[in-house]
């Protein structure tokens, strides 16, 4: 937790959610396009002129200039005319190459584009198409939407292009394809046997999608016919799966045994719509198994594969690394100050608090930032790196749990950054299942990597710690997550569960974001848990109840 200055954070731009089927149908029979210009009465942009005299159109578009290129983008796409389509967006090259695939690759025909009520730029549309194959027809049916915007080069109106206005499952660079699919269907079990579906748990989506890429094949199934998105180089790089879209003709599903429990990941399932955009896992910390993970948002699995700055959660890393050095014990006197100069930079705690005389234990329940800075300069650049490398397991690029995973960042940083990374913010980057790893391993006192498909299934090798930390590390981490839990910032969360359990909160600040991300990561008995609310504010109110919901539920199994 904790309030600092001057440390940045770059946000990723999440594509928008669009709803509702519009009442105008464009293009095909009876639609004729004309000119909507009347002198200029409706245009209130101002003109500028280029080099060579030629008036360049400014300022705000008009209604008639985002009515007449929406219609004619979406008449030309609808009649196939691509071409004619592709002229009206900035970026014609690659505008003609998915449409032309859309017809070619996907076989789709038939299309009817539906155009819906517009907010300034933005236009929303309805599909209607038939996707036909060797004989096989289903019809396709899905939402989309565009923007039109100004070309600054000449000052015309074109459509701002993206792959995801043919379709918003798409991404820049992703195609569309119709065939016998490559990777043969999968039936995912649970711990239980029982099957694991998106109606019965709406989150997984993307986990059957990754368990399907990696395991279709070795399982067993004959592949059926799809339209699916295949995944350029760019979403490859981000770990995404290739999605199917349309089922054709079903193939025969292999079958993979999953370490999810059905309790829990339908409690996981419930407890993250109680906050919007929030993430958790809940594991085994003696084995390593994923026993749930859950997102509010369905699309892009945060829990598993998100790149976000941990906040104050870092700070069990962090303190490892300072008792393993002899730096400071729980119980030593050491203040927090309530500013820290480090390399130019002035960092602040959580509301200018302070904390003159008082414990290393009483500054980590409390989460007070400087008490933690102020050891940077007794610390080389690459410490934090080694000790979450060789004792935590994170930032090695090689955990192999089942399916697609972001395994932790902690990049070798110097000065301020430097300083930033020790309440982890700076370059450190985490997510839901490697700070629930990070919990799971002060628990037991050693790196178990996660997973959510055992290992004997592929024979694939998991990832090992290179050292463990000593019993007496462990000793002092457990007191100061049990203090926090008990009286520090997790303690309204933790209500109810056993003194023995140890916890920490954290908020991380995002620039342009008005609430920082909650954090909270926690252990009880043979579990551990990890949570984030983005922009929700501090942890311990937001992701703290959502993990303390599990884990005493877990507690009670």
């Amino acid at each position: 937790m904790g309030k600092r200055r001057r440390v940045a954070e770059r946000r990723k731009h999440r594509p928008a959610v669009v709803g509702g089927v519009i009442a105008v149908v464009v293009g095909g029979v009876g639609f004729g396009l004309y000119a909507l210009y009347d002198g200029g009465a409706a245009d209130a942009a101002s003109t500028a002129r280029t080099a060579d005299h030629k008036p360049v159109k400014t300022g705000p578009l008009s209604a008639t200039e985002v009515q007449t290129t929406a219609r004619t983008f979406l008449s030309s796409w609808q009649q196939g005319k691509v071409t004619q389509a592709a002229a009206v967006t900035d970026d014609s090259k690659a505008c003609i190459k998915l449409l032309t695939g859309y017809t070619k690759d996907a076989h789709v025909t038939g299309v009817t584009l539906t155009e819906g009520t517009r907010t300034d730029g933005k236009v929303p549309f309805s599909v209607k198409a038939t996707v036909s194959y060797k004989g096989i027809s289903k019809p396709l049916a899905y939402d989309s939407a565009f923007t039109v915007i100004r070309r600054t080069s000449d000052g015309k109106p074109v459509v701002n292009w993206h792959a995801a206005v043919v379709h918003p499952d798409l991404s820049d660079g992703d195609t569309l394809v119709t065939g016998e699919s490559g990777t043969p269907p999968i039936k995912a079990l649970d711990r239980d046997g029982g099957e694991i579906t998106t109606a019965k748990y709406p989150s997984l989506g993307s986990v059957l999608d990754g368990l399907r890429e990696k395991f279709g094949k070795k399982a067993g199934g004959k592949a059926g016919v799809e339209l699916r998105v295949v995944r350029g180089a760019a979403s490859e790089k981000a770990k995404l799966s290739d999605k199917t879209l349309l089922e054709l003709s079903k193939g025969t599903p292999g079958t993979v045994k999953t370490t999810l429990s059905p309790t829990l990941q339908a409690a996981a399932e419930k407890q993250v719509t109680t906050q919007k955009n929030a993430s958790v896992v809940m594991m085994r910390p003696s084995t390593g198994e994923v026993l749930a993970v859950a997102n509010s948002s369905h699309g892009f699995n945060v829990a598993f594969q998100g790149s976000l700055a941990p906040g104050s959660t870092m700070k069990i890393v962090t303190s490892t690394m300072l008792f393993e050095k002899g730096l400071i014990t729980p119980d030593a006197s050491h203040p927090c100050p309530k500013t820290y100069k480090l390399a130019g930079w002035t960092f602040h705690n959580d509301d200018d608090s302070e904390i003159k005389q008082g414990t290393f234990k009483v500054s980590f329940g409390a989460s007070c930032n400087n008490a933690f800075i102020n050891f940077a300069p007794k610390l080389s650049n690459s410490d934090l790196t080694t000790e979450a490398q060789q004792v935590y397991g994170l930032g090695m690029n090689n955990w192999a749990i089942g399916v697609p995973t972001f395994d932790g960042s902690v990049p070798v940083q110097s000065g301020a950054q430097m300083g930033a990374s020790l309440i982890g913010q700076g370059g450190v980057r985490m997510n839901p299942l490697n700070m629930a790893s990070v919990s799971a391993t002060v628990d037991t006192g050693s790196f178990h990597q996660p997973y959510l498909v055992a290992p004997s299934v592929d024979n694939r090798t998991i990832a090992k710690a290179s050292r463990t930390m000593s019993s007496k590390t462990q000793s002092q981490l457990k007191e100061v997550m049990q203090y926090t839990a008990a009286y520090g910032t997790a303690a309204k969360a933790m209500s109810g569960l056993s003194s023995s359990c140890g916890a920490k909160t954290g908020s991380a600040e995002v620039d342009g974001q008005k609430k920082p991300n909650g954090w909270f990561t926690a252990y009880c008995g043979d579990f551990a848990a990890a949570g984030v609310v983005q922009a929700g504010g501090h942890g311990g109110d937001t992701a703290g109840p959502i993990v303390a919901a599990l884990l005493k539920l877990g507690s009670s199994l």
